[in-house]
């Protein structure tokens, strides 16, 4: 139990420095000394671009996941047929480093 107040206490003194650096970004927000600086634009990038950019990787991730998601199962299925493939694998690659 000694753990838990140890952990509580943590915790409390994490909200409290995150309180006061709100508070000061806040206040710091409120009389802004210099101008913002304006954010950079993309070179030829806009919005459209950004859009299919990201949607070509969401495409790409449910494509990896997908591809997983059946190795696992496939290796689930037949665990010592995926030894002797990854054994021969690595006798393969390991042949082939060794003759330079």
């Amino acid at each position: 139990m000694a753990s838990d107040r140890v952990v509580s206490q943590e915790l409390k003194s994490l909200r409290d420095e995150l309180s006061a650096a709100q508070r000061e970004r806040s206040a710091a927000s409120a009389s802004p000394q210099m101008p913002p600086s304006p954010s950079p634009q993309p070179v030829g990038g806009t919005a459209d671009d950004d859009d299919d950019v990201r949607s070509q990787l969401g495409e790409l991730v449910d494509t990896i996941t997908g591809f997983l998601e059946e190795a696992e199962k496939d290796i689930a299925a037949h665990p010592a047929r995926s030894v002797i493939g990854a054994l021969v694998v690595g006798i393969l690659i390991g042949r082939l480093m060794g003759r330079r």
